[in-house]
């Protein structure tokens, strides 16, 4: 099969910017179900089998290398919440695809003035270390 075309290139990445467009409201992260132990002696969640206060609602996400935020969901938002993140996954998904078809488009794209390859097949490209000056004395 062949390789597609330039324009039938260009017309998937405008039929993926148009899904992108769609996608709406989105959220990084994720929602969690979480039980707690209160820590009071004389609670029931302070029995062994008792998997504790809950269930609390948690939308987190990473912000940075180490650092996690999130805030409790009230029962009233956490569908939306859900929602929500679920269309990012759905955002990072078309925006990788929008990457992979503008890669084939720079591939396919002919360079303005220059029909052949400037390095010949088989070639490797780059420079040499004497092109990019003396090394310099230890």
């Amino acid at each position: 099969m062949s390789e597609p075309s330039l324009p039938e290139l260009e017309a998937e990445r405008d039929l993926l910017y148009v899904r992108l467009a769609a996608t709406g409201d989105f959220r990084r992260g994720s929602v969690s179900e979480n039980y707690r132990k209160c820590g009071k002696p004389n609670c029931a969640c302070a029995a062994p089998d008792h998997p504790g206060h809950g269930p609390r609602l948690l939308w987190t996400r990473s912000e940075g290398r180490a650092k996690r935020i999130g805030r409790q969901l009230a029962a009233a938002e956490v569908e939306k919440v859900r929602r929500e993140v679920t269309r990012h996954a759905e955002f990072t998904a078309i925006s990788e695809q929008i990457a992979e078809v503008n890669e084939k488009i720079c591939e396919t794209r002919p360079v303005a003035g220059i029909d052949a390859p400037s390095v010949p097949e088989g070639e490797k490209g780059g420079s040499s270390r004497r092109s990019r000056g003396r090394k310099p004395p230890r």
